[in-house]
């Protein structure tokens, strides 16, 4: 997510902080090259001009440039900006004082308003509430069953209406039939087209006066890029469109539509989609956001995951091994697969604070799951006394867990070598229980 845009960041940051104080022409080489890297981001290019134009203008005005600490205080200076382009705060979801809250997600076709129904469903369902879906989509071959597949996947149920009912009476007879099951939440999902038509907005609006939706929540396909933002202004323009749902930032999108949107619409992202699994939505921070884009990790985001998946037991045992100083590649599997409950592995990563310097480190290019799935094979390829004094394994043994795990001896030396130094950082967070003993779920 934004991977390409924090590393460029990170490098424009590391060059200044190699200066020491700084001039207003390292300033401005640097500003230059944060342009060029929000721009290529795919950022608006409005956006980029007003967010330049406030770092500069705070940095020269707070006198950072006589600082010993100036490096540091453009950094933070730009971290403060990101967030307020982002929208400053996090806009949770409005909830109806008397249930159902109604939620009616709106976008074009194939931007995943259908998958991202069941996962707001099942985060709504993880608060508490008690969901309905709606299947409110008669166009697209097959919508009706794909949203019942995801649903009975979640043990949750679906309303449909009966054959060749309007959209209108879909809907007025799903917010009865969500009294009838005592529903808390109606999530609808509407039909979408290629683009945004007259006939789109007229069958959207009728819907949403059918409806009274306490949120109308456009859903962005990530992939579409600086179109996203275009389509964001069209549906708010037309309709009362009350936040926004970014889906696909586990793609290939440059994905700078998400620090466009706010900047350009005024509507706050609810939330982004990072992956195809239902759980696979998070609730949108800018703060955070803010923290990931510029290399500083999500601390507080992926304390949350681990709460879900580690339990306190599993940190006081890990915590005796790392202050024993006897963690071992035993530990690291036990460890590596209460992590994987916890999501993609490569977004975890990127949660924890200065990860490119760590990976830069270890020489690892990318923490994703291939990169761990060949670590797991090597591990499993080992005798369990190897596993517990990895300093055993000597060449030949080295040959026996390449032929063991469809490596290379090679591979599995850079292995053992990365697993040193991952074993060197945990060891330096082992007398800080707050620090990283916390990300693995301390409470």
């Amino acid at each position: 997510m934004l991977e390409g845009l924090s590393d460029k960041l990170s490098g424009v940051f590391a060059k200044l902080g190699s200066h020491g104080t700084i001039t207003e022409k390292d300033l401005d080489e640097a500003m230059r090259e944060v342009r060029i890297a929000l721009l290529e981001a795919d950022v608006n290019f409005k956006v980029v001009r007003q967010f330049i134009a406030a770092v500069r203008e705070r940095a020269l005005g707070q006198e950072v440039l006589k600082s010993l600490t100036g490096p540091q205080q453009v950094v933070g200076i730009v971290n403060e900006e990101l967030v307020n382009i982002l929208g400053g705060s996090q806009s949770a979801l409005q909830l109806a004082s008397k249930p159902p809250t109604v939620l009616m997600l709106v976008g074009l076709k194939g931007s995943g308003k259908t998958t991202t129904a069941a996962k707001l469903a099942l985060h709504l369902r993880k608060s508490g509430a008690r969901p309905l879906l709606v299947a409110a989509d008669p166009y697209r071959m097959a919508a009706g069953e794909q949203l019942k597949a995801l649903a009975k996947q979640l043990g949750m149920p679906v309303y449909s209406g009966e054959q060749g009912m309007e959209l209108t009476d879909v809907c007025a007879s799903s917010l009865k039939e969500a009294a009838r099951q005592g529903a808390t939440v109606v999530i609808v999902d509407t039909a979408g087209r290629s683009t945004v038509d007259g006939e789109l907005m007229g069958e959207v609006t009728a819907m949403s006066a059918a409806l009274n939706p306490h949120e109308t929540i456009l859903v962005l396909d990530a992939m579409t890029g600086q179109e996203a933002v275009n389509v964001a202004q069209e549906f708010h323009d037309r309709l009362n469109v009350t936040g926004i749902i970014v889906s696909k930032m586990d793609g290939d999108a440059r994905g700078g539509a998400v620090l466009s949107i706010r900047a350009v619409t005024g509507l706050p992202v609810k939330f982004i989609g990072v992956g195809e699994k239902a759980d696979a939505l998070e609730p949108f921070h800018p703060d955070r956001f803010a923290s990931r884009i510029l290399g500083m990790g999500d601390v507080v985001g992926l304390i949350e995951k681990a709460k879900d998946a580690i339990s306190e037991q599993d940190v006081q045992a890990i915590e005796k091994k790392m202050k024993a100083r006897t963690l071992d590649l035993n530990d690291f599997m036990t460890q590596f697969q209460r992590i994987k409950k916890m999501g993609p592995l490569n977004q975890l990563v990127d949660m924890l604070p200065g990860m490119g310097q760590i990976k830069r480190q270890m020489k690892v290019d990318s923490f994703d799951d291939s990169f761990w799935n060949k670590a797991e094979a090597v591990v499993y390829s080992m005798t369990p006394e190897e596993r517990k004094h990895p300093e055993i394994i000597n060449g030949s043994r080295r040959k026996r867990i390449a032929r063991g795990s469809g490596t290379t001896p090679q591979e599995v030396n850079q292995l053992l070598n990365q697993w040193k130094e991952a074993k060197k950082i945990m060891q330096t967070f082992a007398n800080n229980r707050s620090g990283f003993l916390n990300l693995f779920g301390g409470r």
